[in-house]
């Protein structure tokens, strides 16, 4: 039998809110030690990995893969910095093929997703920000309208916006909000055949019902203010650049969605 009871019945906890992300707790420590193992590894080849990541030694009295090895791989998880704990991840999953991998991938992406860390491990990218369910499935469903249609370069830049607010130890999250706005820009250009206009200029073109056309003005005026026009001390949060993000993947689809159905 190779799947648990709740997988084979269906059965999922109700995910939190996510509140971990500049942090690596004791739980996702150990979780991904275990992960590793589930997956096929030993403890004698993830050692290799977590010294690889540490640049230290491997202890050279331990030999026996239990309990002695697998007690190093541990202390070395739980001792480490938060980040290097994501970096051990990444570099334990491409260490991974085929199957192997691909459980590795699943099994931690579901202990991020019930643990409320505001992580997601993906094949090509390594581990990349992971906000809200609809945030996600905006970001996601932009990127894929917007490539079906050929606006590869909209699409491009909410590929940038989700990379500028992955990034850490310090997120871009001014730079996501740019991408974000520029994507709608390049969208809002394309429909309106305005190749140089600003999207200020161009909210009056695209015919949007009221009262969106004046929340997409007030946008374009926040993401101005906020992200193009920084002031000393001004901080943005995670929070404000993920709002920003997904209501400029929100319209672009609509944009886009519009105008096929028009066609």
């Amino acid at each position: 039998m190779s799947q648990n009871f709740s997988d084979r019945y269906g059965f999922k906890p109700v995910e939190p809110e996510i509140t971990i992300r500049e942090d690596a707790p004791d739980d996702l420590r150990f979780a991904i030690a275990q992960i590793a193992v589930n997956a096929g590894m030993g403890p004698s080849r993830i050692r290799d990995v977590v010294c690889t990541v540490l640049f230290v030694a491997p202890d050279r009295n331990n030999w026996s893969e239990y309990p002695n090895i697998w007690d190093e791989v541990r202390g070395l998880l739980e001792d480490c910095e938060w980040f290097k704990v994501y970096d051990i991840a990444e570099r334990l999953h491409r260490s991974l093929h085929y199957q192997q991998a691909d459980q590795f991938r699943d099994e931690l992406n579901r202990f991020f997703r019930e643990k409320g860390i505001g992580w997601e491990l993906k094949d090509d990218e390594g581990i990349v920000f992971r906000g809200s369910a609809p945030f996600t499935a905006t970001t996601v469903n932009a990127v894929e309208a917007l490539t079906a249609t050929g606006r590869t370069n909209a699409a491009t830049e909410i590929r940038e916006a989700l990379r500028d607010i992955s990034r850490r130890p310090k997120p871009d999250r001014t730079g996501a909000i740019q991408h974000s706005i520029a994507a709608l820009e390049s969208v809002a250009r394309d429909i309106a055949n305005e190749p140089g206009l600003t999207l200020g200029r161009l909210v009056p073109r695209l015919a949007l019902p009221r009262p969106l056309d004046e929340a997409v003005e007030k946008l374009w005026g926040f993401a101005s203010d906020r992200a193009r026009h920084i002031r000393e001390g001004q901080q943005l949060g995670d929070d404000e650049a993920e709002l920003v993000v997904s209501v400029a993947c929100a319209v672009s689809i609509f944009l886009v969605h519009r105008t096929q159905q028009v066609r």
